[in-house]
């Protein structure tokens, strides 16, 4: 029981247990602040997996897909939660949907807790990425008029790149700067197409989800106010 309790306090205060009471504090104005602005459980979500990936990207391996030889000649990493990555996108589609363009406060608010939360080259280079590759995607989302699947795989398919570009170059120097890698360990062509590849697979599973839904009148295509069209109303013979 003190183990798990030990194990939960070091997850809330990243190892700074004697932060408890301003975290605590802290994160309670920002969930205060998001539950005011509308956001309901997506938006929750949304904030959570940001922090939650910065912290992973500087504590969790990547392995090995294929080490480094004559056909790739720096190998290629893949991290196990790139999938992962690429849902974000996902994620702020449907805030959107529920909370309008105030999903940027959310994903200020995610990113300023990054930096407690991550290490801070690797909490500066995400952020970064995250900022303008969600921003990118927000505009997308924002002023195409397609149904919302069709809207998800676009939006993601343009800050997918753009944000593999930003977040691979600031590990590479990560790197650099702490292991003393030589530069490109991260940022090459293998390697950045297989992160594409791979927070693309997201996008595409939700995607198709959200189309089979669209297609069973679950979910109104065109509606950016929720995901439940409104009743039809009966017409007489």
């Amino acid at each position: 029981m003190m183990d798990a309790w030990n194990s939960l306090l070091n997850a809330i205060t990243n190892s700074q247990p004697e932060n408890l009471f301003p975290v605590l504090l802290g994160l309670t104005a920002t969930f205060s602040l998001i539950y005011y602005f509308r956001g309901r459980f997506w938006a929750f979500l949304y904030f959570a997996t940001i922090p939650f990936l910065n912290w992973s990207f500087g504590v969790v391996d990547s392995f090995t897909l294929a080490p480094p030889g004559e056909m790739f000649e720096r190998g290629i990493e893949l991290h196990p939660l790139t999938v992962v990555t690429g849902l974000v996108f996902v994620f702020r589609d449907f805030v959107q949907r529920q909370m309008g363009h105030r999903v940027l406060v959310v994903m200020a608010l995610a990113i300023a807790w990054s930096f407690y939360y991550a290490w801070p080259v690797i909490a500066l280079a995400s952020g970064i990425a995250f900022a303008i590759s969600e921003i990118t995607d927000w505009l997308i989302f924002t002023f195409t008029r397609y149904r919302l699947s069709t809207r998800i795989i676009l939006s993601s398919a343009v800050a997918a790149p753009v944000d593999t570009t930003i977040f691979l170059y600031g590990a590479d120097l990560a790197r650099q700067m702490k292991l003393g890698d030589e530069p490109g360990n991260m940022l090459h062509l293998a390697n950045w197409i297989v992160f594409v590849v791979g927070k693309m697979i997201g996008a595409v599973i939700i995607s198709y989800m959200i189309r089979q839904r669209e297609k069973a009148g679950d979910i109104d295509p065109y509606d950016d106010d929720g995901f439940t069209p409104e009743p039809k109303p009966a017409v007489a013979d």
